[in-house]
């Protein structure tokens, strides 16, 4: 069964960081485009970061020049290092293959709070 596993969120104060890992298993994880969503309380998920299979960033207007995407295939791991967290930095953290529309994992709670 493919799976991804969301880790490392956790409480940080504003301007703080945070790493977040995603580890895949079941799955051939360097053919895919991969995402990190975010979606926050009562909210829609929203898409945060994009690591493309040929090593392509793109990110959104709100984090960008604060978080960095990048991945290790072999390791089959996607990352996010998030860098002057803000408090609307707050929600829960997802990753999934770009193009997966029904699949949501666990995801890892990330809250920015003095």
């Amino acid at each position: 069964q493919v799976q991804f596993v969301e880790s490392g969120g956790g409480l940080a104060q504003p301007g703080g960081s945070l790493r977040l890992s995603c580890e895949a298993s079941q799955i051939d994880f360097s053919l895919y485009d991969m995402s990190w969503y975010r979606q926050r309380s009562g909210m829609e998920h929203e898409l945060v970061a994009t690591m493309t299979s040929a090593g392509a960033t793109t990110y959104a207007d709100s984090v960008r020049g604060r978080f960095v995407i990048w991945r290790n295939n072999a390791e089959k791991t996607l990352y996010l290092a998030m860098t002057n967290l803000r408090p609307d930095d707050t929600a829960v953290y997802s990753c999934k293959p770009t193009l997966w529309i029904n699949y949501w994992g666990q995801g890892t709670q990330v809250t920015v709070s003095k």
